[in-house]
């Protein structure tokens, strides 16, 4: 077994953490991901994030750019058993001299500003995959999970229900759960079927082509995902993204993007959200389950084919996963996997052969 994960969040949560003096580092820590944990669970490429939440930075450049330096940082006090991918020979480079292999990528697409120079610049600076958008409208395009949106049209009816006081009545408590509960699945439930790419954003995902980038889809609207088919010729990822099909959260992807995905040789990634993978009731807990991520894993392919599934666990942005708490935990996923009927080369395609294949096609 190895295991290829396609994105996580940890050098955001890390630079968090040291910028409110309670440091941390990639070697080891008590977040999702470490490097020590990494290395016991075989793990072969990790997929590190720079991501910046683009309305709560002042400058989402300078933001990026810090992230960064953090993460040189790591790399340099960790030379011993991390390296970086610039291209898919470091891959091979790395294991075989016994050292796991970091891909750098950027959550957030906003931060390039629409610039293509900034874009050279951080191919420069050894990013090898960018997520276009992340909830909210860039100068690329659109998510279909708008934060904008959410604010606008959700946030009071839900804040509403949930500072009801002990004098309103059972009624109208539950009127007010009832309006959240609508509201909420309809924000969760609407793609945006028209917000796709914007001119610019046809420009920029050319040239990330002509670099070398691969373009992620994962968090772009339903129009944004098929305007990235159009604008490329290679393949690209979403590199953290479930079935619409088994839970219909828009973050997840349609059938026919499925599809479409493995036609053009791409992949998606497994994510590990327990609300990407299956749905409660609003207010209810959602610990996550093996039994679902297996259910989508098992949907994917029964629609794309095998090689079109990856591992995207989102681990470090998303709360933990009861049954999947971090990268230690990953023989538990294959297990799950063999004992659903997955052979031992389906699931290797999965863990770290598909995502592979792609590297070795796009860097």
């Amino acid at each position: 077994m190895k295991v290829i994960d396609m994105h996580c969040d940890t050098i955001s949560g890390l630079l968090a953490l040291k910028e409110q003096g309670e440091p941390e580092g990639l070697r080891q820590n008590n977040r999702h991901i470490d490097l020590l944990r990494m290395k016991e669970s075989r793990y072969l490429i990790q997929n590190f994030a720079l991501f910046v939440p683009l309305k709560s930075v002042s400058d989402p450049w300078e933001q990026v750019c810090s992230l960064y330096r953090l993460y040189q940082e790591e790399l340099e006090q960790n030379r011993d058993i991390l390296a970086p991918v610039l291209c898919f020979s470091d891959i091979q480079k790395n294991e075989a001299e016994g050292r796991l292999s970091s891909l750098l990528t950027v959550e957030e697409g906003g931060v390039c500003k629409g610039e293509p120079e900034k874009l050279r610049e951080l191919y420069q600076m050894g990013v090898r995959m960018m997520t276009l958008t992340w909830n909210f409208v860039n100068e690329i395009g659109h998510p279909n999970l708008n934060s904008s949106r959410y604010a606008e049209k959700v946030k009071s009816v839900m804040e509403a229900w949930k500072n009801c006081d002990s004098h309103v009545s059972a009624q109208e408590r539950e009127e007010k759960r009832q309006a959240a509960e609508a509201a909420f699945a309809g924000y969760y439930h609407t793609p945006d079927l028209t917000g796709g790419l914007t001119e610019k954003g046809r420009e920029m995902v050319a040239e990330m082509e002509k670099l070398g980038m691969i373009p992620d889809v994962s968090h772009l609207s339903d129009a944004g995902f098929y305007d990235v088919l159009e604008a490329t010729g290679k393949p690209f990822v979403a590199s953290h993204s479930n079935a619409r099909a088994v839970c219909p959260c828009v973050r997840n992807m349609t059938d026919d993007m499925i599809r479409k995905l493995s036609e053009r040789g791409g992949v998606m990634g497994l994510n590990f959200c327990a609300d990407f993978l299956e749905e409660k009731p609003l207010g209810e807990r959602n610990p996550g389950t093996i039994a679902a991520v297996v259910r989508h894993a098992k949907h994917i392919v029964s629609v794309g084919g095998i090689e079109v599934l990856g591992l995207g666990s989102d681990f470090d942005g998303i709360h933990t996963h009861e049954e999947l708490p971090g990268a230690q935990s990953m023989d538990r996923l294959w297990s799950a996997l063999c004992a659903a009927g997955f052979s031992e080369d389906q699931a290797e395609k999965i863990f770290w052969r598909n995502v592979l294949r792609v590297y070795r096609d796009t860097l």
